[in-house]
Formats: C-alpha cells, sequence, structure tokens
C-alpha cells in the first residue's frame, strides 16, 4: 500500500509581527508540492488549512503582554485537533505554516498519540523563550518552551495536557541566535543543541549520525519542525527573522536524506515562510526540495 500523507497549511502570521507568512502554505503549494509527493507514490490527502484569526482582529481584547495570545491559542487548538484526526488515521501529517508558533498545536495533536515523542528542531533559534524572558512578546519565539511545560497557561495546556515533550527528547539543530534565558533553560533541562559551531567543526554527517543515534533510544515517534531561518539567508531569504551565518542548502538536504534513511521521521513542518520577503518563490521550493529529500527522494 502507498503510505498517505496528510498536508496541513496552516496560514497564521500571529506569532510574530512582521506580515506575509501567512502566505507561506500557499507558496508551498504553488511550488508544486503536491505533485512532487505523487511522484514519489505517496497517496497524497490535503486536508486545506486551518482557520486562524486576522491580524488586524486577533488584539481587541488583549489583556497580556504576549502578543495575539487568545487568536494564537484558538489556531492552535483546530491545528491540535486536525493532526490528531490526521494521526488516527493512520497518515503521516505534514504541516506547512505559517509562523513557528504553530508546532504549539502539531505537537500537542501528536504528543498524545507517543509514549516518547522526540523533536527535532532545525532553526536558527531556539524558540525557547517565555513572556519573562522573550524581548519582544511574540509566541513564534516560545513554541519549544510551551511544549515542554514552561510559559503561559493557555498556552501550555493546548490539547487539554502537558508536557507534551521531555527535554531529553529534543535535539537542536542549527541554532546562532540565542536570547539569555534561552541559555539558561537550555543548560538547567540539559538540552541536546548543536549550534552552528558544532555543525562547521563535527560536520553535517556527524551531527545527523548523532542525532539519529540520540533519539532512536529514547523516543518512539519523531517529529521535525523545521524553521526556514535554519538555512543561510542567502539560500532561503523569504523569512522574517534572517540570521547569517546558517546551514547551507547541501547540509540541510544530506540531513534530510540521511533522516529518510534513518526511517524514523513519523510527522514534519515546514514554517517560517514569507513570499513577500522572499526572492521569485525561492524559499518555498527550496522548502519543497527538502521535503523531497525527508520522504525519500533520491538522485539515482
Amino acid at each position: 500500500m502507498k503510505q498517505k500523507i496528510s498536508i496541513i497549511g496552516v496560514p497564521m502570521d500571529l506569532g510574530q509581527m512582521r506580515r506575509g507568512v501567512d502566505m507561506g502554505p500557499s507558496a508551498v503549494r504553488y511550488a508544486d508540492l503536491n505533485e512532487r509527493l505523487k511522484n514519489l507514490n505517496y497517496d497524497v490527502t490535503d486536508e486545506g488549512d486551518i482557520k486562524t484569526e486576522i491580524k488586524e482582529r486577533a488584539d481587541l481584547h488583549a489583556h497580556t503582554s504576549l502578543k495575539n495570545l487568545e487568536a494564537v491559542v484558538k489556531g492552535n487548538e483546530r491545528l491540535s485537533t486536525k493532526v490528531r484526526e490526521v494521526v488516527e488515521k493512520g497518515n503521516f501529517p505534514l504541516v506547512i505554516g505559517g509562523d513557528h508558533s504553530i508546532a504549539i498545536g502539531t505537537l500537542a495533536g501528536l504528543g498524545k498519540r507517543a509514549n516518547n515523542l522526540g523533536v527535532i528542531w532545525y532553526d536558527a533559534h531556539g524558540d525557547l523563550n517565555t513572556l519573562e524572558t522573550s524581548p519582544s512578546g511574540n509566541i513564534h519565539g516560545m513554541p519549544l518552551a510551551v511544549s515542554l511545560g514552561i510559559g503561559h497557561e493557555k498556552l501550555t495546556n493546548i490539547g487539554g495536557y502537558m508536557p507534551k515533550l521531555k527535554p531529553e527528547n529534543v535535539v537542536i539543530i542549527g541554532a546562532r541566535s540565542l536570547d539569555d534565558g534561552e541559555k539558561e533553560l537550555i543548560r538547567n533541562k540539559g538540552i541536546k543543541v548543536y549550534t552552528m559551531h558544532e555543525i562547521d567543526r563535527l560536520g553535517m554527517t556527524k551531527v545527523m549520525e548523532e542525532t539519529i543515534s540520540y533519539l532512536k533510544k529514547r523516543t518512539d515517534q519523531v517529529h521535525l519542525s523545521l524553521d526556514l531561518d535554519g538555512l543561510d539567508p542567502r539560500e532561503a531569504p523569504g523569512v522574517g527573522t534572517p540570521v547569517v551565518g546558517g546551514i547551507s542548502y547541501r547540509e540541510s538536504h544530506l540531513a534530510m536524506e540521511m533522516l529518510a534513511e534513518a526511517e524514523f521521521i513519523t510527522s514534519a513542518e515546514f514554517v517560517e515562510i514569507n513570499p513577500i520577503l522572499d526572492d521569485s518563490n525561492k524559499t518555498a521550493e527550496v522548502a519543497v526540495a527538502l521535503i523531497g529529500s525527508l520522504l525519500g527522494e533520491k538522485l539515482l
């Protein structure tokens, strides 16, 4: 039987303040995601887009410094429900954002079905801030902390339970911009992180070998959460928070190819694609190419 993939679009731009990332799912679909997966002999269902609030209405009743809190919660609750439904059908959830705050809903939907969920966080940032440590109040800088049960209760309780993850089941790859509070949390919780220093020094092959070995020992399911700003901005210009000195296009393909060979990724999301900031849909095309590699596409 063909493996079944469910594409879930999440046009959420509420976790940060730059406009355009809500068009990410459309840009990825326009870059022929569906056809690429069908050419790999997958049975593909496009579940459409999760309903999200528009930014102009989201903050009307705000009573917190967390930007768009209520609207982010509602959107992620809907996403959590959809992801859970997809998993219960036996399909592979492929979530397309939207900003990285949507990972809160994705992980909430996955965590109930996994005894020991693991996560690869492929990102320039740790996304481990809280209201107390965040310089901006933007929730897209908080989803990993929230999923660990750290943060505002309305966020941590999405899906009706907490935490979704154990810190020892997380591996961050590509970090090169961490706030002081995030560094402290990483040290206190013992979260495994491969910064760009480690990638440069060890090479991507070694980083991925260690990551795969580490998570295979600890987890029963592994989710890939890939922020396109994990790549260098020269390779992926259409992101809201670019950080120079990132992972290369080829290194990223190698990482995805090694994950495909390991055959242990059970769900994935690709986020922070902003067509307004992009160059001729280049970043969406990069995302689709990386999805292809993750799901088994080979040159020969």
